[in-house]
């Protein structure tokens, strides 16, 4: 694993190619309440990008390269990152595929469905989660956090590929493609109260 930190924005020049996995860490879970600390980044070749927002400071960059339609975004539990980014950077990081959602919809042979459970299974990796519950708004992150945020993305193109297949073998590409397509519109309702109101019951 190679990180790579910026303070503020990422380079101008930096070319993460069409595919970019996607991450975010926050002081907490509430959007409206948490501000957006860490964004990382990375195009699957064991580099992992990792941008400190900082106060004051437009990531114009960064802002661009999510905000590019042409670029597919990678994320695990894209409801949470794509809203945040939206409500704290102004940006909907989109295309999207979310490898929670495409677990949720293949491997319901378990309820587990979390990015750690995912790369275990499927990847025979064992992701260490110590520092999740940690302060990301610090000024200076440590090594362990770095560490931490990078895993986040490191794996995501893998995953990617493992439940594409499974999609594919179970008829559910589809499926899945207007889950993620959907995506946008969950993100508005989250920020707009309804995180935990479902719309759609009688």
């Amino acid at each position: 694993m190679d990180i790579k930190f910026y303070q503020g924005d990422i380079p101008e020049n930096l070319d993460l190619g069409k595919q970019i996995a996607v991450d975010t860490e926050t002081m907490g879970l509430l959007m409206r309440r948490d501000r957006l600390c860490l964004v990382q980044l990375s195009s699957g070749d064991g580099v992992c990008h990792l941008v400190q927002i900082k106060r004051g400071v437009e990531p114009v960059n960064l802002k661009n390269m999510l905000g590019d339609n042409s670029r597919l975004k990678l994320y695990h539990y894209a409801r949470f990152d794509v809203a945040t980014l939206h409500w704290h950077l102004g940006v909907m990081a989109q295309p999207i595929f979310c490898t929670k959602i495409a677990s949720k919809l293949v491997r319901t042979y378990t309820d587990k469905h979390g990015l750690g459970d995912l790369c275990r299974e499927l990847l025979n990796i064992n992701l260490d989660k110590t520092m999740q519950s940690s302060d990301w708004g610090a000024e200076k992150l440590t090594d362990a956090q770095l560490k931490y945020a990078a895993q986040d993305v490191l794996y995501l193109h893998q995953l990617r590929g493992k439940l594409t297949d499974m999609l594919k073998r179970e008829n559910r590409t589809q499926l899945a493609e207007a889950s993620f397509a959907f995506l946008p519109i969950r993100a508005a309702l989250d920020q707009a109260g309804y995180e935990n109101i479902d719309i759609f019951s009688h």
